[in-house]
């Protein structure tokens, strides 16, 4: 990516009209504007071939609901599709990880397909080798706010997006842990104390006690992250003598 080529985003959609949405404020917005990087909402509906512009079809096998079909979705790909990671949103998906969202963000863009009804046509996703990602077990009515989701996560890690360079690097998940507690102004407040060392003035102990509160957070409530976390720092390297 360079100032010639901004990170570059295209979402494939029945309402396209959903974007930008959020991302039209704050640091996404700013950096929009600026052209940091690029938004594209493209209509799947556009690459219908009938005169009803028809998107889907009743599921072989029977079932309740409609799926969308392999020879439009594929159609509006094709007219996209650049090299960049295409991305489906499902909730059948990997769950999306602060990883994935880097990895992203360190590329020239995405492709984001966004499902409704049942679902999509198994066989355009595999014919195109799409990552199949999910924001959380549980059910949108479609794949927008997903991709909302997954923009707003990667632009923020854009150069020059956020103003403080290790803002990102102490964020929860940056190390499979989840992030410290915060705390500002005034120092006392309805009885509650901020904890003295935030106050003492001694970086290292500030560095140390951030680093406890990141571990016991994670110890309890995310077991899963912390056992990832345990586990690359055995796996990792020893430090030369």
């Amino acid at each position: 990516m360079n100032a010639a080529s901004p990170w570059r985003a295209s979402v494939l959609t029945l309402f396209a009209e959903m974007f930008p949405g959020p991302l039209a404020q704050s640091l996404a917005g700013r950096a929009l504007a600026a052209g940091r990087w690029s938004l594209d909402p493209v209509n799947i509906r556009d690459f219908a071939t009938d005169r009803h512009r028809t998107v889907d079809d009743t599921p072989f096998g029977g079932g309740a609901g409609m799926v969308m079909r392999p020879d439009v979705v594929d159609a509006a790909l094709a007219a996209v599709s650049d090299g960049r990671p295409l991305v489906v949103l499902t909730p059948r998906g990997q769950p999306l990880t602060q990883a994935d969202v880097q990895r992203y963000a360190a590329g020239p863009g995405v492709v984001m397909l966004c499902g409704r009804y049942e679902g999509i046509d198994q066989r355009v996703i595999e014919a195109r080798a799409m990552e199949e990602k999910s924001i959380g077990d549980y059910v949108l009515s479609g794949g927008e706010l997903a991709a909302l989701v997954l923009l707003d996560a990667a632009v923020r890690l854009l150069p020059g997006v956020m103003g403080a360079a290790d803002s990102a690097e102490e964020e929860s998940f940056s190390n499979q842990l989840l992030e410290y507690p915060h705390y500002t102004r005034p120092a006392e407040w309805q009885g509650r104390r901020v904890p003295d060392v935030l106050l003492s003035g001694h970086h290292a102990a500030v560095a140390a006690w951030r680093k406890s509160e990141a571990e016991r957070t994670t110890r309890e409530r995310r077991p899963d992250l912390w056992a990832a976390h345990t586990t690359a720092l055995v796996a990792r390297p020893a430090a030369a003598p």
